[in-house]
């Protein structure tokens, strides 16, 4: 009789290992992908903030003067950013000043 139990102590047991080597491995799997979705996002803002210095300074160069709005940037140059995940705060100071752009990361 003894020999049946033990069989079925060690299903349970092999049952309780493959649950626990399962959890840990979709574990591993969700930071992983955390890990690589945060890494993507801060290289689209680093994307999206060279992108801006380019335009406007190439908009200086072709124009002489600095780009008046986001949105000349936008029409003019091409300009296309995620705006659920970006705001863009673009302030000019002047035509021949370079403005102030700050992106900030909405959450």
């Amino acid at each position: 009789m003894a020999r049946f139990g033990s069989r079925r102590k060690n299903k349970r047991n092999s049952i309780v290992i493959t649950i626990i080597f399962s959890a840990v491995i979709i574990a591993v799997f969700m930071i992983a992908v955390r890990l690589v979705s945060g890494g993507n996002v801060a290289r689209q803002e680093e994307s999206l903030s060279r992108a801006l210095e380019n335009d406007i300074t190439a908009c200086y160069a072709m124009e002489g003067s600095y780009p008046e709005s986001l949105d000349y940037i936008r029409d003019n140059y091409g300009l296309t950013y995620n705006e659920n995940l970006f705001y863009v705060d673009y302030q000019v100071v002047g035509s021949n000043i370079r403005p102030v752009v700050t992106i900030i990361r909405k959450s």
